[in-house]
């Protein structure tokens, strides 16, 4: 069975899991930090935006169930990608939008799919989502892990201070 990994960045973690992990071929998504300067970062010192991370989900899957340029859709219509300054209501460089790539495939894949969506762009505002060389990614503290199970509620909140509305307006119409 083939097995590969994605890393993307779209806002709080919290809100990046469950587009994914409810998917055909998916076998598990990580809330953790990437992108930084440091080793093993905590929630805390990511936050504190001094140690250059930023909040991501890694994605174990199944190329032969479901393809890289699948998750890379799923990753757009996530987000606000003409944002660099965070996503919805979370603010900072530590959750600013960024698809991190592990191959040249995977780098080809997101730059095409950029160009795609640059050049037929729905939105006002440039797409400013980079794409970047993956980095060491660090898991997220436990009490992170599969949140949206964990604390329905809570997560509904975060789901509703911006990302649900954005998502309606821009994302499910197209």
């Amino acid at each position: 069975m083939a097995e590969e990994k994605a890393i993307f960045a779209g806002g709080c973690f919290w809100c990046m899991v469950k587009p994914f992990d409810t998917q055909p071929g998916i076998k598990k998504v990580i809330s953790g930090y990437t992108g930084g300067h440091t080793v093993n970062p905590t929630y805390e010192e990511v936050c504190s935006h001094t140690t250059g991370h930023t909040e991501a989900v890694e994605i174990t899957f199944d190329p032969d169930i479901i393809s890289y340029q699948q998750l890379v859709e799923i990753y757009w219509r996530q987000t606000d990608p003409t944002d660099a300054m965070g996503q919805f209501q979370d603010r900072g460089d530590s959750y600013r939008p960024v698809i991190f790539v592990n191959s040249a495939e995977q780098k080809n894949v997101a730059t095409a799919s950029r160009k795609h969506l640059i050049d037929n762009n729905p939105f006002d505002d440039p797409i400013v989502t980079k794409i970047e060389d993956a980095k060491p990614f660090y898991p997220a503290e436990d009490y992170h892990q599969d949140f949206y199970r964990k604390n329905p509620l809570r997560h509904e909140m975060e789901e509703r201070g911006g990302r649900e509305q954005f998502i309606s307006q821009h994302w499910q119409t197209k």
